[in-house]
């Protein structure tokens, strides 16, 4: 006799749009996996649907918009009865866990973390104050290589690191996109690696031949505007980083994709200096694909970086930070260059531009880093294997975290205990 499909239910923070950030191509590959696997899948946010939102439906993926804080998800969830209940994020789980705890218990409860949030406030409060103490400042190699313990000294005493932690032990396991947060969380948060999963990007590993040298033009910067890392990164380039690019190449062109761009970035058009923001691109791996140099002066930030990704599948060497680079990379050479300072920056990024032979090598170094760190083959069969043996051990997993276990036991009473306070007062009224 077949066995009934497994039942997944999504509890998206947003609508994913892979076109628009990472975070919606990290979420449609993990979609794709499970279709693979002939998954029954339903996806569901209470977000607003975002301009260039996928459409699920082609994939048969089926659609649900639901509500903050209405018990309609009690009705919803209970007639679904979802095998695996995966929150985007760790807010969702906040919001919508202890409902899940109360009435699919036994559904294995996966977060896909996407970032670690928490690390990514902490660093850009750090940068708030390097600024704010050292406004001129250029060089910011204090601000990129800090030691795991002292990124947990920044994060530990904040309300969105005991959140987010929260939220981790409460899952059955997390998706960590970045292989350095998960040690950040495993030896200084001491979260059991049991209850984390590397799964970065999955991406196919490009086999055709790359645009040449001779073929590109121009540098490229590319990112959501309304990630905060992204639009400093701009402010940067404008301010900074440019200016000294255009003192070594006067005839340089920067072009600035990015969805959802504010009046505050198109007011930075200026082609004269050859600073040109061009909002969203259409496809992003075409405009990437045309560029010479992918520019990403990111001074704060977490996870792993999209645009960086798809300059490899493109053969477009970057330009970056260490906060870029961070969990990207691995002991073999840097598709590009990792500077900390916006002349160390600028001038790496001329040197390659002009330099043919560097350049082409830096192109291919891209290709073998996927490789070795990306391809979707190894990436998606491990992901799924996960999932399976936790679910197939689930009452010793959850048995063996006890901590977990608590903080969901307390979640789910605390809202019984509220909601029959609620009905004894309103039956004193």
């Amino acid at each position: 006799m077949n066995q009934p499909a497994t039942k997944v239910l999504v509890i998206g923070y947003v609508w994913p749009e892979p076109r628009s950030s990472a975070a919606g191509g990290h979420m449609m590959q993990i979609l794709e996996t499970f279709l693979t696997q002939g998954w029954d899948i339903t996806f569901s946010s209470p977000a607003a649907l975002g301009e260039h939102k996928a459409d699920l439906s082609v994939l048969g993926i089926a659609e649900c918009a639901i509500e903050l804080n209405n018990s309609s998800f009690d009705d919803f969830i209970r007639e679904l009865a979802p095998d695996i209940v995966l929150f985007d994020r760790f807010m969702m789980e906040e919001q919508f866990g202890w409902r899940v705890e109360k009435h699919c218990p036994d559904a294995l409860r996966v977060l896909e973390t996407c970032d670690l949030q928490s690390l990514r406030d902490a660093r850009q409060q750090r940068l708030k104050q390097h600024l704010k103490a050292h406004p001129d400042s250029d060089d910011f190699s204090a601000l990129f290589a800090p030691a795991l313990k002292e990124e947990f000294e920044l994060m530990a005493d904040t309300d969105i690191a005991k959140r987010e932690i929260a939220a981790i032990y409460r899952c059955d396991i997390s998706l960590m996109i970045s292989d350095v947060e998960a040690r950040l969380l495993t030896e200084q948060f001491k979260v059991p690696a049991a209850l984390l999963h590397w799964c970065p990007l999955m991406l196919e590993v490009p086999t055709a031949p790359f645009t040449p040298f001779e073929d590109r033009a121009h540098f490229l910067s590319i990112g959501n505007f309304r990630h905060a890392p992204n639009w400093d990164a701009v402010l940067w380039m404008k301010n900074s980083l440019w200016p000294l690019i255009r003192q070594q190449l006067p005839g340089a062109q920067l072009h600035i994709y990015g969805s959802y761009t504010p009046p505050k970035a198109t007011a930075l058009h200026n082609p004269a200096q050859g600073f040109h923001v061009m909002n969203w691109a259409e496809d992003a791996l075409q405009v990437m694909g045309a560029a010479r140099i992918c520019l990403a002066p990111l001074r704060f930030g977490a996870g792993i970086k999209g645009k960086l990704a798809d300059g490899m599948l493109c053969g477009t060497p970057n330009v970056t930070t260490p906060i870029g680079a961070e969990a990207m990379g691995d002991e073999q050479p840097w598709p590009g260059a990792i500077e900390q300072s916006a002349a160390a920056l600028a001038t790496a990024a001329v040197a390659l531009y002009q330099d043919r032979e560097r350049w082409t090598a830096a192109q291919e170094q891209g290709r073998q880093l996927l490789a070795r760190r990306y391809d979707v083959t190894r990436h998606a069969p491990a992901l799924v294997a996960c999932l399976e043996q936790c679910r197939n051990n689930l009452a010793a997993h959850r048995r063996d975290n006890f901590t977990g276990s608590m903080l969901r036991h307390h979640a789910h009473k605390s809202t019984q205990y509220m909601s029959q306070w609620i009905e004894a007062k309103n039956r004193v009224v």
